[in-house]
């Protein structure tokens, strides 16, 4: 196999995070929660139950795709320095896709509670909306924590985007401005949550490095490259 097709596939591969990505982290949120109301958010959720399941199912489709993306990259780039390709892999594949994991069982709690399983009869409903609510919290909160990981995985990605003689050195500057822009909106949701919103508007060229990278790797794939 060529090294351009092993780009174009893990570009192939990449294609649809941008897909699924917007849709569970803006589309839904935006659709079904209600900043401050647990009780509406509640039944808009029980009135919208497919779309709430769709964006479950989204996410653990999309941990599934993330590590055949990372081994398609790890594949692509180990040539490059073994090392850096093996932390790249641990960071963005083990650790992103844990993560990512384990928040989306939030979503399955808060599921359960709205839905009012037998089990939870003990319970009056504006307490099951408070308590599904506050698992909605938490997987929000989760996210923050995995942006830690979006961002640091893109480093060792960047490095070797930047020495490789196959890719452009501009798409290695701009993975590591990715990755200071991920850590920034993590931080700062986690320790300056009311400057959460400035920081995100601010870093938004910046995000577009990934997106940046995976055209590239569609469009053009990998070839042999000057450095003069």
């Amino acid at each position: 196999m060529t090294r351009t097709t092993m780009a174009r596939q893990a570009g192939l591969l990449y294609l649809p995070t941008v897909i699924l990505a917007p849709f569970t982290l803006i589309y839904i949120p935006g659709a079904l929660f209600v900043r401050g109301d647990a009780t509406a958010t509640a039944n808009n959720i029980a009135a919208h139950e497919t779309l709430f399941r769709m964006g479950i199912v989204t996410d653990l489709f999309s941990a599934v795709l993330w590590i055949l993306i990372i081994l398609a990259l790890y594949r692509l780039l180990k040539e490059v320095d073994q090392t850096c390709a093996v932390v790249m892999a641990t960071l963005g594949g083990v650790m992103v896709t844990l993560i990512n994991f384990l928040i989306t069982l939030n979503n399955l709690a808060a599921l359960i509670l709205v839905r009012g399983a037998d089990f939870l009869s003990v319970f009056e409903k504006p307490q099951r909306d408070a308590l599904a609510m506050l698992f909605l919290r938490i997987h929000a909160q989760g996210i923050l924590a995995a942006e830690l990981f979006w961002g640091l995985w893109l480093f060792p990605l960047a490095i070797l985007v930047y020495r490789s003689r196959f890719l452009p050195r501009f798409l290695g500057v701009w993975l590591v401005l990715n990755g200071l822009a991920y850590l920034a909106m993590s931080f700062t949701g986690l320790l300056l949550p009311q400057y959460a919103e400035m920081v995100g508007k601010l870093t938004v060229p910046a995000l577009f490095g990934e997106l940046a990278l995976m055209l590239w790797l569609v469009i053009r794939g990998a070839e042999e490259r000057s450095r003069i």
